[in-house]
Order: structure tokens, then sequence, then C-alpha cells
């Protein structure tokens, strides 16, 4: 078993639970109820406080505060939580809040995302895998983000929206409804500008499924078909284009209206 390397001016609660090969910078504070999975290595200056439960293999850059209470005035000190994967990076000064319990009660980030600085996850946020969120990213309350997400610098999310799998939005969006998934917005308030092709390719879609993509995209911002007959023609078009499925699922569930 790998040896933990912890600084001796870190302040580790006895009751923090460490897995092997664990690095703790110095001046870092790692709370009683703390978990932090093999080979994670956090650097100096980072709070980790709350019922905070950390994956393995993640990188956790300085001055950030993970697990803190929310930012919720109802919030009256019940033990919600904070979920972090594995292998994730989250670069300098981010803030990541425990749930409450008027939702699930834990906030949740997924694997392999890349967190750049100052971001902020607000209570009862659910973020999927391989995500990008640029510097400044700032998510509201209860936001849910899909996989494969990339958020542009200074993105700001109303709470309660759904960005789905797949979408990317440009520097400075203010994104107030939600997103399906595939689509590109920017602006304030962001708008829909076409689908992330590019991302796409690289994530090794066919040109067939990613023109059907497009064909839906079409229908959806295009055709001039009310939303709910959109949202028909692309359930049925996902019986031959089973990459439209997740965006026939998307659709189906009410939120704060989609971006249109």
């Amino acid at each position: 078993m790998t040896a933990n390397n912890i600084h001796p001016t870190a302040i580790v609660h006895p009751g923090a639970k460490l897995g092997a090969g664990v690095e703790i910078g110095a001046y870092t504070l790692v709370g009683e109820h703390v978990e932090i999975g093999d080979n994670t290595w956090v650097g100096p200056h980072v709070v980790l406080t709350g019922h905070t439960r950390i994956g393995r293999d993640n990188r956790i850059f300085q001055f950030s505060s993970l697990g803190e209470i929310p930012q919720d005035k109802k919030y009256a000190n019940e033990p919600t939580r904070l979920e972090i994967g594995d292998r994730n990076v989250i670069r300098e000064f981010c803030t990541f809040n425990c749930g409450t319990a008027q939702d699930v009660g834990v906030t949740r980030l997924g694997d392999d995302n890349w967190i750049m600085a100052y971001v902020h996850l607000a209570h009862d946020c659910q973020i999927g895998n391989h995500t990008i969120f640029a510097n400044n990213a700032s998510l509201a309350g209860h936001v849910q983000i899909g996989d494969w997400v990339i958020l542009g610098g200074f993105t700001t999310v109303h709470q309660f929206v759904r960005i789905g799998a797949h979408v990317m939005t440009s520097m400075a969006s203010a994104v107030v409804q939600d997103v399906p998934p595939y689509v590109m917005v920017a602006g304030n308030k962001a708008e829909a500008h076409g689908i992330n092709s590019e991302g796409l390719k690289r994530r090794g879609f066919s040109a067939a499924a990613i023109m059907a993509i497009k064909r839906a995209y079409r229908t959806l911002y295009k055709s001039g078909l009310s939303l709910a007959d959109a949202q028909a023609a692309i359930a049925t078009a996902s019986a031959d284009s089973p990459e439209l499925t997740p965006l026939a699922e998307f659709l189906s569930v009410p939120g704060r209206g989609i971006v249109r």
C-alpha cells in the first residue's frame, strides 16, 4: 500500500478517511466527515469540509473550497453531502457546495471532468462525466449537466436548468432555459446556434448520425412546428436514428422550457 504524504502544516481531522497514496498540501484543512480516495492529490490552502466524498486519482488545486454548506437561507444544518467521482481536475479557487434537504440532498460531480479556475457548483447540482467548465462558469442550485458538456468561460446557468449531453456554450452565455442535447448556445440570454458537430466528430459519431442530429435540429428550430409537434417528429425519427433517443427523451421531460 502506498503511504500518504501529508504536509506537516496541513490539518486533517482524525475522523477523516484517506485512501492509499493521498497527498495533502501545506495549510490544507480536511474535515471530520471527508473521505478521499486513493492517489488523489490535494494542493496547498484547500478546504475540504462537510460530508464530502472524493474518489480516486483526482487533482484539487490551491484555494478551492469543497463541501461547504449551501448558499441557501432554508438550510438548517442538515447532513447533506458533496460527492466527487474519479480522475477529475479541479483548478484554483473552485467552490462546490453540499446539497439541501429540499432536493436530493447531494451535489454530485461525476468522473473525468476538467473544472477550471473559479467555477462554482451550487447546492444539488448533478454533473455528468467528461465535461469541461472553463474559468468562472457558475451554476445556480439544482442544475443538471449531461456528459461531454463544455461551458465557455463566464457561462452562468439559472437554477433548475437542465443541459443535455454534448452541449457547448460560448463565453459569457447566460443560460436561463433548458438546452437540449447536441446544441450550441451563445448570448445573454442564450440562444441556439446549431449543433456541436466538431465535438461529435471527435467523440466518434458517424457522418450519418451527425446528419440525423442536424435534421432533428432543423425540425426543432427551423421548421415552424410547435414544440409538441417537433418533439413528436423527433421521437418518430429516433426509431431509425438511435442517436436521437437522448434528444427525444430530454424534450419529453417538463422543465423550464427550452432555449429556442
